[in-house]
């Protein structure tokens, strides 16, 4: 099924509420005036409230994609949709993200 493509204006948050934002989206290809995200990589994580170890299982620091279109490429690299998923690190907890655009879609 088709999801929308997710872009550098997309909220993105960890499962503890910090948030997300793309260090390297694609720089040629723009949805809703905003740069597309591409697999590749890692998105850093500002703000998880998580305790840090061993008080709890630490904070989450950045996230990195597993999965992406399969068809539609940017800048050479599959672009990320918003059922992709990702894996926050050193957590291990998931990256929940929330298209800004919702027209584009992408396999």
């Amino acid at each position: 099924m088709p999801g929308p493509v997710l872009t550098a204006a997309a909220t993105m948050l960890c499962a503890h509420g910090g948030q997300a934002h793309a260090v390297a989206p694609a720089a040629r290809v723009r949805a809703g005036g905003a740069p597309v995200l591409v697999a590749g990589p890692p998105v850093l994580v500002a703000g998880c409230p998580s305790l840090p170890v061993p008080t709890g299982i630490g904070t989450c620091l950045s996230a990195v994609f597993g999965t992406a279109a399969f068809r539609v490429r940017a800048d050479g690299q599959p672009v990320l949709l918003q059922d992709s998923v990702a894996t926050c690190l050193p957590t291990g907890t998931p990256l929940t993200a929330v298209p800004a655009q919702v027209r584009l879609r992408g396999v």
